[in-house]
């Protein structure tokens, strides 16, 4: 806070007012302060928005150079673009349309497939396969790290992406 007091001190004497050259940063803090405290909790609702219970892994996680498009199955066997459903019948146009969007020169873009550890495997499968038959090479299974086993200088209960081999490819 900031008080002038006058120098003449006099009843009847004439006071100056200067004008205050300081900057009272104390609102701009508060205000500062109150945003971070908005994003801090902000930010993690904003990861995913189709809740599944992914199934845990000692994979590696995989360094992402680009944001990969996500294929949810949920519990109930729905399947999600991004957080957006879709129909099986209507996944390979969507990804095909992404696709074509995607600048010339740049490498494939990765579809990650994520489904609910009770959904039957059989399901993931199946979108994997209708992944895979459009002509998308670049298809992985994610799963959850366990926790408190990191695999190799990973944060624990991070998704890691299990590469999918084609059928008939054998195991090394």
């Amino acid at each position: 806070m900031a008080v002038s007091l006058n120098a003449g001190g006099g009843r009847g004497g004439r006071r100056r007012h200067r004008p205050m050259a300081d900057i009272n940063v104390t609102p701009m803090v508060d205000v500062m302060l109150v945003l971070l405290i908005i994003f801090m909790v902000a930010a993690p609702l904003m990861t995913v928005g189709v809740p599944v219970d992914l199934p845990k892994t000692n994979a590696a996680a995989l360094n992402q150079e680009q944001e990969p498009l996500t294929i949810t199955v949920n519990p109930e066997g729905k399947i999600f673009l991004q957080e957006t459903e879709v129909q099986a019948e209507n996944l390979v146009p969507q990804l095909q349309a992404i696709m074509a969007n995607q600048p010339q020169g740049q490498p494939e873009r990765r579809i990650f497939v994520r489904g609910d550890r009770s959904i039957a495997y059989g399901r993931i499968m199946e979108v994997m396969g209708i992944v895979s038959s459009a002509g998308f090479s670049r298809v992985a299974l994610l799963a959850e790290q366990p926790a408190g086993q990191p695999a190799r200088g990973t944060a624990p209960a991070r998704p890691a992406a299990v590469p999918a081999r084609p059928a008939g490819t054998p195991q090394r």
